[in-house]
């Protein structure tokens, strides 16, 4: 079952209708030199498959009039409709075949493979060649609703490789996809990787043949009832197997369709990459047509954190990585080293948490083989088929879709970075049949953290999320939520409020991505509902630890006097800030450093007796030189003295950042409670990372007229966490209204900025 299959089935039916066109030219009286027959769409390229249709094209000169055409056609196709045989004609002259070519796109096609069958030569060659120069000439015209063709394929049918029954030919990656590779590769227009596709097309094309001998019927649905009988025909050990390698080749379609637009998209009339002045915007990485690439030049083997950078940087600013950068990226690769530096594991934090965007960056380095070698676990559950009604993907793309809804939730938990990277990993265990997946993938989890760069508490808890994914969905479903003892086993198992918030955002993310048939509103609100219970069970969540002051920091604050001390950290800068405190100086230091093109990775600051310690972590974008104190020292003091307009020189920043697309996040969340412990009030701010994020934050607080006793400031991926402990003038917690007040005001001057 194969090409020759194809062929011999084509040949045959060639005989059997220059047979039936002999007869047909008898019959009707026409002459032989004004009419012909020619096979069209997958027939006209030799490819019938069992069930599929006769594509036949009955062209005449004209001469001819109604009756005896009337007379030649049905003397052609009635034998063909005795026999049951589904034929798919036209009948039409040269100049109306060109007509109706220019007109509709899907006649356009199935011209690009018409095929002279039997009859006058010359008629079926002039209409070929009409069409072709046609298409040639008209592609600019065509490839609009060539790819509105593609894109309404996918919207009904899905895309191949990650369905479990998927369409062979109409999902996206399929056949249909192939021979729309085929035409433009016949426009001439762009160069296309067509030889990459050759092992996919003829892999596919066997399987959908295998499907209608097995089934018996004219379908191109491969569905999970029919799988195994396929599969066994083709002698594969089993059906997971086979969708295996489905899915497989459906991706290999998949990215070389990616990279053809790419051309297309960036190419003139005559075929050559439009070019525009490039812009650096990270080490190594610039911005060129809307598109991320690798400087001309940069020693990428020099810089093994450069793939992951570039992903995230891609991601995050919703420009598409180049098809050329992925495959620079496979050429050159080199390995991190074990564990990953903290920006490497930062920069995939901040890819996964891009949501959508994410997916066509993972796709296309998973494509050229990166992600395997970054990680090499996924390797397992790439491709990995999961035979089960609930699910509608494969393992490797329902990961990857968690992750797309956990991005949505991470204003929910105080460690989004777990929560991401729980989420595109929470299934890392599928695919071992003597294992319960949730066991083995915490078994699994645990090294590949390790390696990622967490320190020993954050690998336990991820560890303990992959483990435990489906608890809170199990109890919640299954138990009596009013019996006491179903609120002690979870608490028996989830240690802190800050795990089962964790292990909620998960459980939703996991449940929405699998589907409807698995998440209802009925069920979330179940799994809520287990969740208050626990909570309120639980002792509340512990706000966040303020800095420990060394010996050296306090003999500095005795001095009273501005200080500045800077260390090398990996990548990074630490910056140790001392200084009399003033109001608002918080937003100052953080105002100065943003200026100086320095991304605030964390901070932690408390105030003592009138001094302020500031511990910060940063790192520089690619315009920044590398800080020096005396600078920086000088650079704040200015400001202190109002000598700096940090609001202009901030506002260029947030400028120049929202130049590019972004992507969609969710909307700051600012909270405000009240701490017995510490008598202050507790703001904390949840949202996106930008340039400016403390500053914006601060300036409001010292136009509130309150103080900053203490900040802890987190950067993690690309969002930001800071908790800022408040007090009135008179050293006390705000009033519950007054704090209130605050976090709203805060709230919306981030919205609105």
């Amino acid at each position: 079952m194969g090409t020759r299959e194809r062929r011999d089935r084509s040949d045959q039916i060639d005989r059997e209708i220059s047979s039936l066109y002999l007869d047909a030219l008898a019959i009707s009286g026409i002459p032989s030199d004004s009419i012909a027959l020619a096979a069209v769409g997958g027939y006209g390229r030799g490819e019938l498959s069992p069930g599929s249709d006769i594509d036949l094209l009955i062209l005449h000169d004209g001469r001819s009039d109604e009756s005896a055409l009337k007379e030649f056609i049905n003397a052609t196709l009635y034998p063909l409709w005795n026999q049951s045989r589904a034929v798919d004609h036209s009948v039409r002259t040269r100049s109306e075949t060109l007509t109706q070519a220019q007109t509709d796109i899907r006649v356009a096609l199935g011209l690009l493979d018409i095929r002279y069958i039997c009859g006058d030569r010359a008629l079926v060659d002039g209409v070929a060649s009409d069409c072709l120069d046609n298409w040639i000439r008209n592609f600019d015209k065509y490839r609009t609703a060539l790819y509105a063709s593609i894109t309404e394929r996918e919207g009904q049918s899905g895309e191949l490789a990650y369905l479990l029954e998927p369409d062979l030919k109409e999902a996206r990656g399929g056949l249909r996809d192939i021979t729309a590779l085929r035409a433009i590769v016949k426009s001439q227009s762009v160069e296309v990787a067509f030889d990459r596709v050759a092992v996919a097309e003829s892999l596919l094309t066997t399987v959908r043949d295998c499907l209608h001998e097995t089934s018996g019927r004219n379908r191109d649905q491969l569905l999970l009832t029919e799988q195994d009988a396929v599969a066994a025909a083709l002698g594969y050990q089993d059906a997971d197997v086979l969708m295996f390698e489905v899915a497989k080749a459906a991706r290999s379609v998949d990215y070389v369709m990616d990279l053809t637009w790419h051309r297309i998209n960036h190419s003139t009339k005559s075929g050559w990459f439009k070019r525009s002045k490039s812009v650096d915007i990270g080490k190594g990485l610039q911005e060129s047509n809307n598109e991320l690439v690798i400087e001309s030049g940069f020693n990428i083997v020099g810089d093994p954190g450069l793939g992951l950078r570039a992903a995230a940087m891609s991601a995050q600013r919703g420009i598409p990585l180049s098809i050329e950068a992925c495959m620079a990226l496979a050429e050159n690769f080199s390995d991190l080293p074990n564990p990953w530096p903290r920006q490497s594991r930062e920069d995939l934090v901040a890819l996964i948490g891009s949501g959508s965007a994410m997916v066509q960056v993972f796709e296309a380095l998973d494509q050229e083989g990166i992600i395997g070698r970054w990680i090499p676990e996924w390797e397992h559950v790439r491709f990995l088929p999961q035979r089960n009604v609930l699910h509608h993907h494969t393992v490797d793309r329902h990961m990857l879709e968690t992750a797309v809804k956990a991005a949505a939730l991470t204003r929910q938990v105080r460690r989004p970075d777990l929560l991401l990277v729980g989420a595109l990993f929470h299934d890392i265990g599928k695919g071992f049949l003597d294992k319960d997946h949730s066991d083995y993938g915490a078994e699994l989890i645990t090294p590949l953290a390790q390696r990622l760069g967490f320190p020993p508490k954050d690998v336990e808890t991820l560890a303990w999320m992959v483990k435990q994914h489906l608890l809170l969905p199990s109890i919640a479903t299954r138990r009596d939520l009013d019996d006491p003892q179903t609120i002690q086993a979870v608490l028996s198992l989830v240690p802190d409020p800050d795990s089962l918030e964790l292990l909620h955002a998960l459980s939703i993310a996991d449940g929405e991505a699998t589907g409807k048939s698995a998440w209802s509103a009925w069920k979330a609100g179940l799994v809520e509902d287990l969740v208050d219970r626990t909570l309120s069970a639980m002792k509340g969540a512990a706000p966040a630890k303020t800095l420990e002051l060394t010996e050296a920091q306090l003999r500095k604050m005795k001095s009273g006097e501005l200080s500045i001390e800077i260390r090398p950290r990996e990548e990074a800068f630490e910056i140790e800030i001392i200084s009399p405190d003033r109001m608002g100086l918080l937003s100052v230091v953080a105002g100065v450093l943003s200026i100086s093109r320095m991304d605030l990775r964390s901070a932690r600051t408390r105030t003592v007796d009138d001094v302020a310690v500031m511990t910060w972590l940063v790192a520089l974008d690619v315009h920044a030189e590398a800080p020096q104190e005396e600078q920086l020292l000088r650079a704040l003091q200015r400001a202190l003295d109002g000598e700096l307009d940090l609001n202009a020189k901030i506002d260029d920043r947030i400028r120049n950042y929202r130049r590019f697309p972004g992507i969609p996040v969710p909307p700051p969340l600012v909270t405000a409670t009240n701490d017995i412990a510490t008598d202050a009030t507790i703001l904390e701010v949840r949202m996106h990372d930008r340039p400016g994020v403390l500053y914006s934050v601060t300036k409001v607080i010292s136009r509130f007229g309150v103080d900053i006793r203490a900040a802890i400031v987190a950067t993690l991926g690309a969002e930001a966490f800071d908790t800022l402990y408040i007090t009135d003038l008179h050293g006390g917690a705000l009033s519950e209204e007054r704090a209130k007040t605050l976090a709203t005001q805060i709230e919306r001057h981030l919205i609105t900025q």
